[in-house]
């Protein structure tokens, strides 16, 4: 008999998330399958700074620490944050210990990560999926970093944040959005600013609710076939990505298509792709490519969100419910993401 590998990994996943939070289910004080929403941030509360990626300095940490003061926050550092290994932020045990330090340091209320790079797939395995879903937190960052937000969000079913990162510009409009999501515990509507730089084209027109999932499009792409992604069935997924040609834009939505992710989701929101090119002649461009791969799909789609590697940035919770409008490039949460 032939298993289907999809359901075979998919089943896999919940199995072995089942088997470590048993303790829990045994005591009969939440479901495995619950989504958790993480506590809200105040003024005053701690938040922990991790380097699960790329190379970090300390001029780095000294402008993440500004930012975060100015929030009326204060700052605790990852105990390896300044290692260095090769291309990365110390071992990957190391870098892993640090996150999972984190989440059970009860004076921490929220982590974020100082930027990204490559790295954070790398200590997936390593992370304690049990104690994080013991120890519900924020968790944000964004490029990199998705694969931590789709691991835990996937593993220990806790709402995560595709946000900026310690090192991001934290100008008036993403602090505005990380203000209202996290601290006051808005449902928000989403919505571009009103600036030339980051402009909305519709693929396909109407509006879609589903579960907010997404990220990094490479990161996303390199993830698949592990059994640290969440369910995509009638999902909203967003996707960002920064410096490549078109033709590398095809190949990794051909392969979330051949995978069998594009057509499960309900709608799509690609942000920015920042840096893209068209590359070498003849060639697509990449809105032709996006109606090549969504408009068969007959889900509503569009172009240019204010997510990605960009200045002005949207907070976006991954795991609670949205409505999208295609016709104008809205993002409407139904429900608070924070407790």
């Amino acid at each position: 008999m032939t298993i289907n590998r999809r359901r075979f990994l998919t089943n896999f996943g919940l199995a072995t998330l089942a088997t470590q939070l048993q303790p829990l289910t045994v005591q009969g004080q939440l479901s495995p399958q619950t989504t958790l929403k993480p506590p809200r941030l105040h003024i005053g509360d701690i938040v922990g700074l991790v380097a699960p990626a790329g190379i970090v300095d300390a001029q780095d940490i000294e402008t993440a620490q500004r930012s975060l003061t100015d929030l009326g926050l204060k700052v605790k550092l990852g105990k390896h944050i300044l290692d260095r290994y090769g291309y990365l932020a110390g071992k990957d045990s190391d870098r892993a210990a640090d996150l999972n330090a984190m989440f059970i340091d009860q004076s921490v209320k929220a982590i974020i990560a100082m930027r990204g790079g490559w790295g954070c797939n790398r200590i997936l395995p390593l992370l304690n999926y049990t104690n994080i879903r013991s120890h519900p937190k924020i968790l944000m960052g964004f490029s990199d970093i998705t694969s931590l937000l789709l691991a835990i969000n996937a593993r220990s079913r806790v709402i995560t944040f595709h946000g900026p990162v310690a090192t991001s510009t934290w100008n008036q409009f993403t602090v505005d959005y990380v203000k209202r999501i996290l601290f006051t515990g808005e449902a928000v509507r989403l919505q571009n600013p009103t600036i030339k730089e980051v402009q909305f084209s519709t693929i396909a027109p109407g509006k879609a609710k589903g579960k907010l999932v997404g990220g990094n499009l490479s990161v996303l792409s390199a993830m698949i076939g592990s059994p640290y992604l969440p369910s995509w069935n009638q999902s909203i997924l967003f996707v960002e990505e920064i410096g490549e040609d078109v033709y590398r834009v095809d190949r990794m939505l051909t392969q979330l298509k051949n995978a069998g992710i594009l057509n499960r989701i309900a709608g799509l929101i690609f942000g920015q792709c920042t840096n893209c090119s068209l590359g070498d002649e003849p060639n697509f461009t990449l809105m032709q490519v996006l109606q090549d791969h969504i408009l068969p799909l007959g889900i509503p789609a569009w172009y240019g969100s204010a997510i990605g590697h960009i200045k002005d940035k949207f907070t976006l919770p991954i795991g609670v419910q949205v409505e999208i409008n295609a016709n104008v490039g809205t993002i409407q949460m139904l429900e608070p993401s924070v407790s």
